[in-house]
């Protein structure tokens, strides 16, 4: 199959006007050789890719596949464009990561802080995912390293465990939890919960843990991060599990009360993903080395790599 990156630009375009006249409008276009482009994609594909209807052009099952990877193709394409743009510029070298959310908020702009002034010629793409994908980013080659918390089941990946993530319950002073010397997941439940937004990895972890135990938490505001998930905890909106190493440096300025979570998985390893066998770096090999040698993690580091084959 020979799919041409300008007929997926233009299906791309053709799939969020909904339009086959305005996709031909933006693309500088007559809407004769749209159609003709639209018909070789659907050829090569073999495949109808869209409905014609009155109101303009609909996506049919096998269009939506394609819009995903079509989607996933483009990003790639201007990240490389990017990239080779900075090679240009004197840049020597650059490394993708797919981290959690616990990572990117907590830790890592102090490791990349300290890494990228030692090698000013390195670039880091650092990118907020789901555990999921992120053992799938590394075992694909769509990312050099990943970070995650907690087990780690997937074949053909070398381990680096550097330290340990606590989770805890952030309450208000004055709350009815505040008594428990720990609490149970179980009576989280009972009240009201600040969630991070969608797609995070501690809210995907803690919707899980809601089906898990076949209860609902009614969650009362969802935010963007751990600080300002806190702040709604001390304004007294609700509860809300966060990083222990979040809710210390918060209690510093909030009002906020921090309770452990009597659960085995309150308790999780970090670490740093690589696909086994491929040949790092030195400078990919040196980020490695900053976020295990991160002074954080000097009480909780765990000395050492495990390959998962």
């Amino acid at each position: 199959m020979h799919i041409d990156l300008r007929d997926l630009s233009l299906f791309a375009l053709i799939a969020e006007t909904k339009s086959l006249t305005r996709a031909a409008e933006r693309n500088h276009l007559s809407l004769p050789a749209v159609s003709a482009r639209v018909k070789d994609l659907e050829s090569e594909a073999g495949v109808r890719l869209l409905y014609r209807t009155p109101r303009g052009v609909a996506l049919t099952p096998a269009g939506q596949s394609l819009l995903r990877h079509t989607r996933t193709i483009l990003s790639e394409v201007e990240h490389m464009k990017s990239e080779l743009q900075r090679f240009g510029e004197g840049v020597q070298g650059s490394i993708r990561v797919f981290a959690n959310t616990t990572a990117v908020t907590e830790f890592m702009p102090e490791v990349l802080a300290t890494f990228l002034a030692a090698h000013p010629k390195v670039d880091v793409d650092l990118q907020e995912r789901p555990t999921a994908e992120i053992i799938r980013g590394v075992l694909d080659g769509m990312t050099d390293l990943g970070i995650t918390s907690g087990p780690i089941n997937a074949d053909g990946l070398e381990v680096h465990t550097f330290s340990t993530d606590r989770l805890v319950l952030a309450i208000t002073p004055g709350h009815p939890l505040e008594a428990e010397e720990k609490v149970r997941f179980s009576q989280v439940v009972d009240y009201d919960y600040i969630g991070l937004h969608e797609g995070s990895t501690l809210q995907r972890f803690v919707e899980q843990l809601m089906q898990n135990a076949r209860r609902r938490l009614h969650i009362r505001v969802q935010v963007s991060n751990f600080e300002s998930v806190c702040r709604m905890i001390e304004a007294g909106v609700g509860v809300g599990i966060v990083p222990e190493s979040a809710a210390l440096r918060h209690r510093q300025t909030m009002k906020i009360v921090i309770k452990p979570l009597d659960e085995d998985w309150a308790v999780r390893e970090r670490h740093v993903l690589a696909r086994r066998g491929d040949s790092l770096t030195s400078y990919t090999q040196a980020l490695i080395d900053s976020i295990m040698d991160h002074p954080g993690h000097s009480e909780s580091r765990r000395d050492r790599r495990t390959d998962r084959s």
